[in-house]
Order: C-alpha cells, then structure tokens, then sequence
C-alpha cells in the first residue's frame, strides 16, 4: 500500500517540482539585475529543491519498474520492494555524496 501511495504522490510532486524548475530556469537565464530575478535564480539552484527532485524521481521510477514487474508475472512483491527501495537509497546517497562534493564545494 506503501508503494501504491508514495507513487502517486510523488507523480504529482514531481510535475510541481519540474514545473517550477522550469519557471526558475528562465529567471535564470535573465540578464535583468531586478530583485525578482536573482530570487528565482536562487531558487534555481537551492539545494533542498534539487536534492528532493532527484529523490522522487529515483523512487517514482524504481517504483514504477517494480509495478511493471509485478504486472508481468514477478511475484516476488516484498523482494521487490526492498531491491528498489535499497536501490533508490544507495543512488541517492551517490547522488547527495556527489552534488554536495562537486557542485555546492
């Protein structure tokens, strides 16, 4: 039930997110110097917001590998669940290890 709900949720999670990093992209991209610009700019590339978009994606589509197995026949349902939930946390630590490494430093 667990994967059912976190699934959906962050399918509407994630279109909020992508959206927003779309809209502050082109801030981004402004030459303006406006007070609104640089804000959205920042929030371009704030950490939490990267970091929390990169860990529904993961999750979304570990879990939505895992649903897709399922469909096919896999009955190994909890085996599933914790490959793709040990798999989801071991890249996102990767990830975080690396984003905060290379990109924050």
């Amino acid at each position: 039930m667990f994967v059912w709900v976190f699934h959906r949720v962050s399918g509407v999670a994630l279109i909020f997110l992508m959206a927003m990093q779309l809209l502050t992209g082109f801030f981004n991209a402004s030459a303006s110097n406006s007070e609104l610009v640089k804000t959205m700019a920042d929030l371009h590339r704030h950490a939490l917001l990267n970091c929390s978009m990169v860990f529904l994606v993961l999750f979304h589509a570990l879990y939505g590998v895992r649903t897709i197995l399922l469909d096919l026949g896999v009955g190994r349902e909890k085996l599933l669940f914790w490959v793709c939930t040990a798999l989801g946390a071991v890249s996102f630590v990767v990830f975080l290890v690396l984003y905060f490494t290379l990109v924050q430093a």
